[in-house]
């Protein structure tokens, strides 16, 4: 089976950080994503994705977005049912977000960010591997003939 959902959206409000009784990082936020289709003579469309984010994705994302940035989200979808106060049976959607990305640069988000530089770098955070990956421009060697290729 497969459950896997990418998108990419702007934060409508700012993530705040709460923890959970057992001291356990949790962040939920919605982001807005327009739709691709427009009907000819209608506005742009735009849907609320909520998402919830836990442990270090929780802390990463809280400390460097805020509302209005603009964030790539790799996670999967999930289900609640709940009873509301009518007592009506309810279904929230959510995305539960793995990894999380910078969708823009610091630059031209035209903000200010407090993790420093990010002209030339943009750190992501991935849950199973919690490193932050960069690449500087003379880390990759150039490959000339196609004889110097591994595959």
């Amino acid at each position: 089976m497969l459950n896997v959902v990418c998108l990419m959206g702007r934060l409508g409000a700012d993530p705040e950080l709460r923890h959970t009784q057992s001291q356990i990082p949790v962040t939920s936020f919605s982001i807005a994503v327009d739709r691709t289709f427009q009907p000819k003579g209608q506005e742009k469309q735009t849907d609320w994705i909520d998402i919830v984010a836990w442990r270090g994705t929780a802390e990463f994302i809280s400390r460097y977005f805020h509302k209005g940035s603009m964030i790539a989200v790799q996670g999967s979808l999930q289900t609640r049912r709940y009873t509301d106060k009518d007592g009506n049976k309810r279904t929230a959607y959510e995305v539960v977000a793995d990894n999380v990305f910078f969708g823009e640069s610091k630059r031209s988000s035209g903000g200010t960010s407090p993790a420093g530089n990010f002209d030339s770098q943009i750190p992501q955070f991935n849950e199973t591997q919690p490193a932050f990956s960069t690449a500087e421009p003379g880390d990759f060697e150039e490959i000339v003939g196609d004889e110097e290729l591994p595959f």
